[in-house]
């Protein structure tokens, strides 16, 4: 289990490196924009810079994740992000929902590895 939860560490924390630093750069070619709502949603993102905020929060908890020093401050930043990305797609744009499964379910393992540290939020 412990190489599990290391690989899963890796791949979840190159992630979002790589497509948190696109954020800042813009190194990847960029889908096609959605047209409605989601295009909507999408340009407001861009041109209000959000995205930087969302970028730096995902290099930075992909950061710690490859680093594997403070993983549960890497996991307690990525889970607003991965709720945000898994909102769009359930809320507006369905059909590119699988690789925002994927990043939940590495980052579920490496919580569940990590539940004890965990412990403290779901306290009364």
């Amino acid at each position: 289990m412990r190489i599990v939860v290391i690989i899963c560490r890796i791949l979840l924390g190159l992630m979002f490196v790589v497509f948190g630093m696109n954020g800042f750069i813009g190194f990847l070619k960029p889908p096609q924009m959605p047209t409605g709502l989601p295009g909507e949603f999408m340009d407001v993102f861009f041109k209000s810079h959000w995205i930087w905020v969302v970028a730096g929060c995902q290099v930075i908890g992909g950061l710690l994740l490859l680093i594997g020093r403070y993983v549960t401050l890497g996991l307690a930043i990525l889970g607003p992000v991965l709720v945000n990305i898994l909102t769009y797609h359930i809320t507006m744009d369905l059909k590119g929902i699988v690789p925002g499964v994927v990043c939940t379910i590495l980052w579920a393992v490496i919580a569940w590895n990590k539940r004890e540290n965990l412990r403290g939020i779901f306290a009364p």
